[in-house]
């Protein structure tokens, strides 16, 4: 007897608490982050050119890297907001995940290029003027420090915008280094600081964007969550009263927010309408206990007996 929770779903009197929204960031703060990114790029290029500094012009590429990733995040969050559709059922809230991918690649593209441009300049360092580098460095602090304070509320909530601020805040505390290699290279003509500030740039972005990375890759690969552990879901749904065993389990990120579970359920032999009390406390458990949003139950009845919680395709 395969009940498939048919009254459950002609109802569907779900208490899902969906969390739809995408960030919620102001475009102006957006549109004010792209223009200082776009501004400290060209004068760090300017002032690198000048000076003949490498960790300016990497500091440059980043901040192009931001301005680019910027806007390519923006249009991810309208793209989101947009509503389900008959092509699109879940809606466009991956657009964010994609967008990620996007900024965190081209930020690691951009590292192993800064490498192989500082072990050159290691290899054949030329006198720099530390003073063009210290005030043009002090400028991509305030530049960078503002735009990530603009971005700072929406990054707890938002992967894209994430990889965005961490774009931002990781300019900030490179020029801060390039201030001070700026400060050796004028009082103690330390010109090798230079190429080692690049590498360390680099080395920190690439960390943070791997992070980004791994997580965004995970979501559109449909992984389970990294912070839920399935067979915990299980133990769950197994101690509620009247359910005997789950099995064909499937438990995906839509995006950050909103946590998908589909599963097989067998229940004691009762009336269809009583099942009705046990889809009601399973998705008051997995919500309240690990934070699944969207949850999907097929009831049965003494059916697929010892086929394990993951079914083998």
């Amino acid at each position: 007897m395969d009940t498939k929770k048919s009254k459950n779903n002609n109802e569907h009197n779900h208490k899902h608490v969906h969390s739809h929204e995408a960030s919620n960031i102001k475009g102006a703060n957006f549109i004010i982050t792209v223009l200082l990114n776009f501004t400290i790029t060209a004068v760090e290029i300017i002032g690198g050119l000048y000076s003949g500094s490498l960790s300016l012009i990497s500091d440059a590429l980043h901040n192009l890297s931001d301005a680019i990733g910027i806007i390519i995040s923006y249009v991810a969050i309208k793209i989101s907001k947009k509503e389900n559709d008959k092509n699109r059922t879940f809606g466009y809230k991956r657009s964010g995940i994609l967008a990620a991918v996007i900024n965190s690649s081209v930020l690691i593209i951009i590292s192993i290029f800064l490498f192989k441009e500082a072990y050159t300049k290691f290899m054949n360092t030329t006198p720099i003027n530390g003073l063009i580098v210290i005030w043009v460095a002090l400028l991509g602090i305030v530049a960078n420090a503002l735009g990530a304070y603009l971005l700072h509320a929406g990054s707890h909530e938002d992967m894209n915008v994430k990889a965005t601020y961490i774009h931002l805040f990781s300019d900030a505390l490179a020029s801060f280094g390039v201030v001070i290699g700026g400060i050796l290279i004028y009082f103690f003509k330390i010109y090798w600081v230079d190429p080692i500030l690049s590498v360390l740039i680099g080395l920190y972005v690439l960390k943070e964007s791997f992070e980004i990375l791994k997580d965004a890759v995970n979501i559109l690969m449909q992984g389970v969550p990294e912070n839920i552990e399935i067979d915990k879901v299980v133990d769950a749904i197994t101690n509620i009263n009247g359910v005997e065993d789950v099995h064909h389990v499937h438990l995906w990120s839509l995006d950050e927010k909103n946590i998908n579970f589909e599963s097989h359920v067998n229940v004691d032999d009762m009336l269809v309408s009583e099942t009705r009390e046990i889809y009601e406390k399973i998705e008051e458990e997995l919500h309240e206990g690990f934070g699944i949003t969207h949850v999907t139950i097929q009831f049965e009845c003494n059916c697929c007996r010892g086929v394990g919680i993951i079914k083998n395709s």
